[in-house]
């Protein structure tokens, strides 16, 4: 067994320029033990949402990148290449304006929890319609954000 262990970081790095060669953003890395395996998990994202087209080409270019730079050592490996799902933090403005009219939570640093729908969002906060009411929040007064599922939305036309 090869001692060289694969670092997240120069793994993302080698990500990133392929993957924005597709129109997708790199949204994780991850890396977890699997028995005897390893299992690397990519996500990936863009505006709309990704295809399973745009998965299956992401995952060509991040197997192509992995191979061309032996960034995984010897050890065997599972590569999974994913979309971003609803299940992660909203960490960037790109996630909020991809999150535009869906109902989020979130916590805020001050210890205060606020949930509305995602209406405007820019570069250092988003407006979030707080039971008809507007409320602004800047990213750095949130803690955590994260989308909520709602199975019976009902909709707004008539």
């Amino acid at each position: 067994m090869s001692p060289f262990t694969p670092d997240s970081s120069r793994i993302t790095d080698a990500l990133r320029e392929p993957l924005s060669g597709l129109g997708l953003d790199l949204e994780a890395v991850e890396m977890t033990p699997a028995g005897r395996k390893r299992v690397l998990r990519v996500a990936v994202d863009k505006d709309g949402g990704v295809t399973l087209d745009d998965i299956a080409e992401a995952t060509r270019a991040v197997s192509q990148e992995l191979d061309d730079e032996a960034l995984m050592g010897e050890q065997a490996y599972t590569l999974e290449v994913t979309s971003r799902g609803v299940d992660r933090p909203l960490t960037e403005p790109r996630h909020w304006r991809r999150n535009h009219d869906r109902l989020v939570r979130a916590d805020l640093r001050d210890g205060s929890r606020v949930t509305g729908r995602v209406g405007r969002s820019d570069d250092t906060g988003v407006t979030l319609d707080v039971s008809g009411a507007s409320r602004r929040v800047e990213y750095d007064a949130i803690a955590k954000a994260l989308v909520q599922i709602e199975f019976n939305r009902k909709s707004e036309e008539p």
